[in-house]
């Protein structure tokens, strides 16, 4: 599988500024264990940011003032202040959402 040059950039030859990557600029995800952009990560939790951001894009750019400078204070604490949910209790309202979306549908 071919992959842009991009992809492969080191992150210290990167300049460390408050700017996003580009669009075509993936890393791996721990929770997901592929290849994804800054913009899922961005708005992967309804919308906020995954409480992971920090810890995945911190070698890429200055990602903690981006979403500082992006995020109401209410924001930045619901996602990063609070001690992540139980991946179980999570799954279980992923399905519960489902569910309700499926049923809003019919």
């Amino acid at each position: 599988m071919l992959r842009s040059p991009v992809l492969f950039l080191d992150a210290n030859k990167m300049k460390k500024d408050a700017t996003p990557p580009r669009e075509d600029y993936e890393i791996r995800c721990p929770r997901l264990g592929h290849q994804i952009t800054f913009s899922y990560c961005r708005k992967e939790n309804m919308g906020l940011p995954c409480f992971k951001t920090l810890d995945c894009w911190f070698e890429h750019f200055l990602v903690e003032e981006y979403l500082r400078k992006e995020l109401a204070p209410e924001e930045w604490e619901k996602v990063f202040s609070r001690p992540p949910k139980p991946k179980m209790l999570s799954l279980v309202e992923l399905i519960e959402e489902a569910k309700k979306r499926i049923k809003e549908e019919t």
